[in-house]
C-alpha cells in the first residue's frame, strides 16, 4: 500500500445500534418504526400488541450499521 492511501479504506466494520422506542399510546411509535423499516406512512395503524421490532441496515461512511427498532405497546409502567 503506497503512504498516500488510507489504511481505513480497506476495512469494512459492522457496529450495531439498539433503539427501543417507549411513549404513550397513539403517538406514532408504529408509524415511526414503519417509516424507518419500510419508508410507510399509514393513517389507519393498528395499535401494537407486545412488542415489535425491525432491521435495517444503514452506512455511514465505511462503517456498516445493523440498526434494530423496537416499538413497544405503549402501557409501561
Amino acid at each position: 500500500m503506497s503512504p498516500s492511501m488510507s489504511p481505513h479504506l480497506f476495512v469494512s466494520e459492522e457496529e450495531s445500534l439498539l433503539a427501543v422506542l417507549i411513549g404513550d399510546s397513539a403517538v406514532g411509535k408504529s408509524n415511526l418504526l414503519s417509516r424507518f423499516s419500510r419508508d410507510e406512512f399509514r393513517l389507519d395503524s393498528k395499535p401494537t400488541i407486545g412488542v415489535e421490532f425491525a432491521y435495517r441496515n444503514i452506512r455511514v461512511g465505511d462503517k456498516l450499521i445493523k440498526a434494530q427498532i423496537w416499538d413497544t405497546a405503549g402501557q409501561e409502567r
